[in-house]
């Protein structure tokens, strides 16, 4: 009998073919293809011309410590709370996580090729906003590399966490695109997107240093300027991983 069920249990080409048929559904979808890009790129362009200019410290320039720790985590916020949210809602509504759950391949499998492919697409993303920076505007590379990619795998993992919240609770795609927006630009603005920290009153301001957006800008901007990053930014982050997947697997339904 332990033979037989080892048998059936999906091999190394079954986990490549559903991610290869995951990607192919991302990059038919133009909008959540382009927007997690562009957007966050259309905001650097913007600002890098006069924050590369703007000398902060050590050398360090305003597009170092503000523009790309803010752009980097639009892009990961983007893929996250609100692009991979509207494909497994889109799954549980069309019955397809349904389906699965009766044959080898399970909906956890639909889960983790998702997540899988999210992840590439927010690893594009870095790449091309820090390819612009450093080629078309002059950005200086990390002081703190290995921090800089810690804070950006701890980002990727609370984002994605915020994600399966709103997987869970969406009853329709696009509903759960509704809710990701709300939550984007809400975490956003108090995150400074717009403006910045200085932007807001001061209440805000420290409310937003402590929600996951603003956390991941600050712990981001620490590792570009070779400070020390915030241990509360640390514990947003990390906080807002284990409650969202905790809050995720008790709220997410296959069906």
């Amino acid at each position: 009998m332990s033979t037989a069920v080892e048998a059936r249990r999906p091999g190394m080409k079954a986990w490549l073919t559903l991610i290869q048929c995951e990607a192919k559904m991302v990059a038919r979808d133009t909008a959540g293809l382009v927007v997690p890009i562009g957007l966050p790129l259309l905001s650097l362009v913007m600002s890098a011309s006069s924050a590369g200019d703007e000398v902060i410290s050590n050398g360090m320039t305003a597009l170092d410590l503000f523009v790309l720790p803010l752009v980097l985590t639009m892009v990961i916020a983007i893929v996250g709370i609100i692009n991979m949210p509207s494909f497994l809602s889109y799954y549980r509504r069309t019955g397809i996580l349904r389906r699965l759950s009766v044959t080898p391949a399970s909906p956890t499998m639909v889960l983790i090729a998702q997540v899988i492919v999210s992840v590439i697409q927010t690893v594009i993303g870095l790449a091309v906003a820090v390819a612009v920076a450093f080629i078309g505007f002059g950005a200086n590379v990390p002081t703190n590399l290995a921090a800089a990619l810690g804070v950006y795998l701890l980002t990727m993992a609370a984002m994605y966490a915020i994600g399966m919240i709103v997987a869970a609770i969406a009853p329709t795609p696009n509903s759960a695109v509704a809710i990701g927006l709300v939550t984007f630009f809400a975490f956003g603005a108090l995150g400074g997107m717009f403006g910045g920290p200085d932007a807001l009153p001061d209440f805000l301001a420290s409310i937003g240093e402590w929600l996951p957006f603003g956390a991941a800008v600050d712990a981001l901007a620490a590792a570009w300027a070779g400070t020390a990053v915030e241990m509360s930014s640390l514990i947003s982050l990390g906080a807002t991983t284990v409650l969202g997947v905790l809050v995720a697997a008790v709220l997410f339904r296959w069906d």
